[in-house]
């Protein structure tokens, strides 16, 4: 089965104040103290600027969406990731935004491409919002649970 995510990650505190703050954005929690914000077509046009410019790397950044990101972050690191199929094979890309600014990435990790010792795109963001690996052995992915589900609407709360 296929994997598709767009979202935010951060701690649930900082998703609560982002879903004050945007009413469209829905919060769902994950283990260690995570959340993510499904990127629905709805939020993903609330947070369009049609003045801004996209982010490079990524396929479904909202244009100036970074001015917001930069903002969020000054109460701590948040990302933004996209995991799917593109053309030639599954891929990952992650960013993190810490006081104002990218703190890493935007990250790429194609399928079949050799994984990096550090991990893959995501779960070095994961780890930037002080995510571990699990205590079986899984990686920050499968310990925080974002492979429970594989689409970003399954994120969705009730």
């Amino acid at each position: 089965m296929s994997y598709e995510l767009n979202a935010l990650l951060s701690t649930a505190e900082l998703l609560d104040v982002v879903a004050a703050e945007v009413p469209v954005a829905r919060v769902a929690r994950l283990a260690q103290g995570l959340a993510l914000i499904p990127m629905t077509e709805r939020l993903h046009a609330v947070l369009s600027n049609p003045e801004g410019r996209d982010q490079p790397g990524f396929t479904r950044f909202p244009a100036g969406f970074a001015r917001r990101l930069e903002a969020w972050s000054q109460a701590g690191p948040i990302a933004y990731v996209e995991a799917g199929r593109q053309t030639g094979g599954e891929v990952q890309q992650a960013a993190v935004w810490v006081h104002g600014r990218i703190a890493l990435g935007p990250l790429r990790t194609d399928e079949g491409d050799p994984r990096p010792p550090e991990g893959g795109a995501i779960c070095q963001a994961l780890r930037r919002l002080g995510a571990t690996p699990g205590e079986d052995g899984a990686d920050e992915f499968a310990a925080v649970g974002l492979d429970r589900l594989h689409r970003s609407a399954d994120w969705l709360p009730q």
